[in-house]
């Protein structure tokens, strides 16, 4: 149905070249139906479409589907305190003279060519760059041709007319939002809401979120129709900041209290259902804690998956780890205040572990980043305090540096990871990549590639946190699942088995390598867990809790250190939380030594484990501590290193 006679153009020959049947003079006056559309009926329309010119006829259908036209964009160039002005050749408003450094061209100046809108936005550009004193705003090239249908004439038709007067016809609707109808606009005319800004608050219209997008024009038409004025002498609304809605949560303060928690979910999390995971809870996500087979209990399917990793191969669903995408021309420097090291010189390919620390010194998070290319990188988070992170980044950028030029994204739902670990890793990978070089010359140890696993786009990290030879690999999370299996797969003749995040805490505690949050409770520097390798000390920006680990606090002997402990009876496991001492039968309150922060059994090794701050741990090695139990009884145990296991690092770089 076409309100114009005799239409003419491309898409009306398209169409009848289809056997589609054109009724040209045409409107739809009604719409049949009462839960869902049956019908419609149709009437004649004069030259101007302003009247009817017949009597309406019925159609049958399910489908009424009305053609708005286009609009210009005006929104961004009012905001600047331009007057728009209406165009009858557009049907719409133009934007106006420009009061600010701005120009409007293409579709927001009501340019609906292709080839136009890219001659009048090349235009645009020399004018601006003139302005701003380059060159003299002439084009130094032509815009290439294009391939498009030419236009078609428009009829503006804003308000169909019915039999009846609109207070009497059925409900003509503008703003499908807020059920607005020309019934209700002209009522506001005749009510002496003259001015197109009372009228809008009078009916509400273009007060949805698309704010007047859709249906504004037409109703500013009905007024003027109503007023017997012009569109032009009626005018339009002028719209305000912002083009997009903002949100109440994007503006509110932090202090939100008690909030829903929902439940999130990797890619490959059915996969685990179906083979049996039993949950942890992490963060928000929930996370395979171990797979138990029939039978097994919880400590005997936790030894199955460290001695597979250990002597064949595991593969870990790591996708929960917090992933902050990072870029702009200061990214590098940005990172390198925040963390304790230096990031200034990693280059493109290159990944390095860093530390995070408040303003006190204390630890705050920590992770790999990884170099994607010129100022972009990657950042990776603990899973617990992804959220976190990126809010402290985005703090001290908008308070403190913001004339440094750097971005963040969370990108973190966007990938899938799965870790393959142990001696037969590379033989798993290999199966299925075949455009990387995976040999240890040609791919080291912290570095990354872009590659393709199992046909699928991926990056490949070199990344350990079990202490063996391991690849992370990261696939869009719509690609998770099929990854997972096609690894699964490859991985069968290799004795590949899925372990959840009990496993990979043994693996990491034989390995000294701490837990934030667990091995750390925000009293704790990177010198009292045994890191002091990490803090750059030649940094020409004093990173972030530099100053605080100057503190004489800091620097005072006595203070808890991360140490290693190793129970007198090896199959004796100590509580984590256990306090620590170093005679169990002094009197009560007895003088604390300090504390079990992570303890396992460790199946490849033997003996328990347990991971410990205790008062001047390092310079204590070799001493026998205690720790009471409440039962009255104590549990003897040795303070030795935190790397229990391959403490030269040669497994991982092999």
């Amino acid at each position: 149905v076409d309100s114009r006679t005799d239409p003419q153009g491309a898409m009306v020959q398209v169409a009848r070249e289809r056997g589609i049947d054109i009724i040209d003079g045409h409107g739809v006056i009604e719409a049949r139906g009462k839960k869902r559309v049956i019908g419609a009926i149709i009437a004649p329309l004069n030259a101007t479409g302003t009247a009817l010119n017949g009597p309406g006829r019925a159609l049958d259908c399910d489908l009424i589907a009305s053609s708005g036209g286009w609009s210009p964009v005006i929104h961004l160039s009012s905001h600047t305190g331009a007057i728009p002005r209406w165009s009858d050749k557009a049907v719409g408003f133009l934007p106006g003279d420009s009061i600010q450094q701005e120009r409007s061209a293409g579709a927001a100046n009501g340019c609906w060519r292709l080839q136009a809108c890219l001659e009048q936005g090349a235009a645009a550009g020399a004018n601006a760059a003139m302005q701003a004193g380059f060159g003299n705003g002439e084009l130094t090239s032509t815009a290439p041709p294009t391939d498009e249908l030419p236009p078609q004439a428009q009829q503006a038709l804003f308000a169909v007319p019915h039999t009846t007067r609109n207070s009497r016809a059925p409900h003509q609707f503008v703003d499908f939002q807020l059920d607005v109808t020309a019934a209700g606009i002209e009522l506001a005319a005749r009510e002496g809401y003259q001015s197109v800004e009372h009228t809008k608050r009078y009916t509400a219209m273009g007060f949805g979120n698309d704010q007047g997008k859709l249906g504004n024009i037409n109703g500013m038409a009905i007024l003027a129709a109503a007023l017997n004025q012009s569109i032009a002498e009626t005018g339009t609304t002028i719209f305000r900041p912002s083009y997009t809605p903002t949100t109440f949560g994007a503006i509110a303060g932090r202090d939100v209290g008690e909030l829903f928690d929902p439940e999130r979910y990797t890619a490959a999390h059915r996969w685990h259902q179906q083979h049996g995971a039993e949950w942890e809870n992490v963060g928000q996500w929930k996370r395979p804690w171990y797979f138990p087979q029939a039978g097994e209990s919880m400590q005997q399917a936790v030894d199955r998956e460290c001695l597979a990793v250990r002597n064949a191969v595991g593969i870990l669903d790591a996708s929960t780890l917090g992933k902050i995408d990072i870029q702009g021309a200061d990214a590098a420097e940005f990172i390198t205040r925040i963390y304790t090291n230096s990031f200034l010189k990693l280059a493109p390919g290159k990944c390095r572990y860093g530390l995070m620390l408040k303003e006190d010194g204390m630890i705050f998070d920590d992770g790999v980043t990884a170099c994607l290319g010129p100022n972009h990188y990657l950042m990776f988070t603990t899973t617990g305090g992804a959220a976190g992170v990126l809010g402290w980044l985005e703090l001290w950028q908008q308070t403190e540096w913001p004339e440094l030029d750097v971005y963040f994204t969370s990108v973190t739902d966007h990938w899938a990871t799965a870790t393959v670990t142990g001696p037969e890793a590379r033989r798993v990978i290999d199966k299925l990549c075949d455009d990387v070089d995976l040999s240890n010359e040609a791919f080291p140890f912290m570095d990354w590639r872009d590659g393709t696993v199992a046909g699928i786009k991926a990056r490949i990290f070199r990344i350990s946190f079990t202490g063996e030879l391991s690849f992370e690999v990261n696939v869009p999370a719509h690609y998770g699942r099929a990854m997972w299996e096609k690894l699964v797969e490859a991985g069968e003749e290799f004795g590949i088995t899925p372990y959840g995040t009990e496993a990979m805490h043994v693996l990491r505690a034989e390995k000294g390598f701490i837990i934030v949050g667990q091995d750390t409770d925000g009293s704790m520097t990177p010198f009292d867990v045994n890191m002091g390798w990490v803090v750059g000390k030649n940094k020409a920006f004093s990173f972030l809790g530099k100053r605080s680990l100057e503190r004489s606090d800091c620097q005072r002997e006595g203070r808890k250190q991360l140490v290693g402990l190793k129970t007198i009876e090896p199959e004796r496991v100590l509580p984590e939380g256990a306090q620590i001492v170093d005679d169990p039968n002094q009197p009560i309150p007895m003088t604390m030594q300090g504390h079990v922060t992570s303890s396992y059994y460790s199946a490849h090794l033997g003996h328990s484990i347990a991971l410990a701050v205790v008062k001047g741990g390092l310079k204590r090695m070799g001493e026998t501590v205690h720790c009471p139990l409440a039962d009255g009884r104590s549990i003897a145990a040795k303070i030795v290193s935190s790397v229990f296991y391959d403490p030269e690092g040669e497994r991982h770089n092999v």
